[in-house]
């Protein structure tokens, strides 16, 4: 019989997950509006951060969400940003597989919110959105 896991212990030692939010909420949006339109996984990664912060997403997948954020801002990647279409390879690994996860905590909410975002804030544009 496999051992049975502490999920709460389990993300104590991944980290502080209120240093881990406080890290991602300083430096999401920045990263958002300067690489919306270079990135295709744009929506995904604001539709992450909305489900991170509500309140009624299971702190495991919050968790999950959140470490996929982090390293989307983190500034040293296994692939550097600045490297055309390879840069972000790494960060839309994470961030997809984040998105899968937790697909069952996404909520039709976190998906509006991400694109009311889009449409409230026209200067940040996405890869394929006309000007």
């Amino acid at each position: 019989m496999p051992e049975e896991v502490d999920i709460n212990k389990w993300v104590a030692k991944i980290g502080d997950h209120e240093k881990q939010t406080k890290y991602v909420e300083e430096g999401f949006w920045a990263k958002v509006k300067r690489h919306a339109a270079k990135v295709p996984f744009a929506k995904e990664v604001v539709t992450l951060y909305y489900c991170s912060a509500d309140p009624k997403t299971p702190l495991t997948a919050k968790v999950t969400a959140i470490g996929a954020l982090a390293y989307w801002i983190l500034p040293i990647d296994l692939i550097p940003d600045f490297l055309p279409v390879a840069g972000f390879v790494d960060d839309a690994t994470a961030v997809l597989i984040a998105y899968k996860a937790i697909s069952g905590q996404i909520t039709d909410d976190h998906r509006e919110k991400a694109e009311q975002f889009f449409v409230l804030n026209k200067n940040v544009k996405l890869i394929n959105q006309q000007p």
